[in-house]
């Protein structure tokens, strides 16, 4: 066969590097994203007299993509109500729809993106390709800026819908998709399940038939870590709370009280004057309905909390 060169970024997973290396091509760093690793590959092409392949605005590309909605169709003889797929550049998703909706138009297209890298959605919305300033690049696989021109005009006229989820939601993805298969997904191959859930919650859909199509599993080992603890707020089974106590005696032991047995995921205690003290608090939950109780038991007691648990920049600390 020939000689393929890939151009990735630097923020690329090592297991997706070493798969494409175990493979025979040659693998080039580029750039923190994927426009700057794409315009590292062009530029290689020409220098290189190489023949460039885009990975997702080529015809070919999209035919090829095609072949999973085929699978689809074929494996699943019964109705099926949509088909939820992961968006970064819209390659997948114009090839599944090309041939879903020639074959079954009655099936709904969806596609599913990050709320940071939501590229496709707002072009949609717009009627013209936008370009985003900045993407998110916790699934990144579809860290995409500006999706394709070709992508663009099918999903235009073919995709039903747009669905945006966050890094909870798809954490929470990944971790029901190891639960029922014990494999462990990437966030971007995890994102249409996160979109069926959404849309599932939001629509309150019952007795339907939906298909997510799982994409991809370049997932680090190292990751876990942080798919695990944000899976719990993904699912709405961890509250962040920001607690401020009178600096007194028997305060403190009032609010462990309140806590009741709760499991504590993480605590700090920040003394800041002689008249009161923060507590950064996070603890377990069975839904978001406890955690509104908790905050009233809180209140009634007068003392000062707050739930962070939708707030990212506490979520990172």
């Amino acid at each position: 066969g020939c000689q393929a060169t890939i151009v990735m970024p630097v923020t690329t997973p090592s297991i997706k590097i070493h798969a494409v290396e175990a493979r025979g091509a040659k693998v080039v760093l580029h750039g923190d994203s994927y426009s700057e690793a794409y315009a590292r590959a062009v530029a290689l092409a020409r220098s290189t007299h190489a023949v460039f392949v885009h990975p997702y605005d080529d015809p070919d590309v999209i035919a090829g993509q095609g072949t999973v909605g085929m699978e689809i169709l074929r494996q699943q003889q019964g109705p099926i109500d949509a088909i939820f797929v992961a968006v970064g550049g819209g390659g997948l998703i114009s090839g599944i729809a090309s041939y879903v909706k020639r074959v079954r138009p009655e099936i709904r297209i969806i596609g599913v993106e990050p709320v940071d890298s939501a590229a496709m959605a707002q072009s949609l919305e717009a009627g013209r390709r936008v370009k985003l300033d900045d993407v998110g690049l916790f699934a990144d696989g579809v860290a995409v800026k500006q999706v394709g021109k070709e992508t663009f005009r099918i999903c235009r006229e073919l995709v039903d819908e747009m669905v945006r989820v966050d890094t909870d939601a798809i954490c929470a993805a990944i971790k029901d998709a190891f639960e029922d298969t014990r494999s462990i997904l990437e966030p971007a191959g995890a994102l249409s399940i996160a979109g069926v859930k959404a849309y599932c919650e939001r629509h309150r859909t019952r007795d339907k038939t939906y298909v997510a199509i799982a994409c991809g599993a370049n997932m680090n080992f190292d990751r876990l870590r942080f798919v695990a603890e944000r899976a719990e707020l993904g699912e709405e089974r961890e509250a962040v709370l920001a607690v401020t106590i009178p600096e007194r005696p028997g305060s403190f032991r009032e609010f462990c009280t309140l806590l009741g047995k709760r499991s504590v995921t993480e605590f700090n205690y920040r003394y800041a004057d002689a008249r009161i003290a923060h507590i950064f608090v996070g603890i377990e939950v069975a839904n978001r309905h406890e955690t509104a109780e908790l905050l009233r038991a809180m209140h009634k007691r007068r003392i000062e909390a707050y739930d962070l648990s939708d707030n990212e920049m506490a979520k990172l600390h």
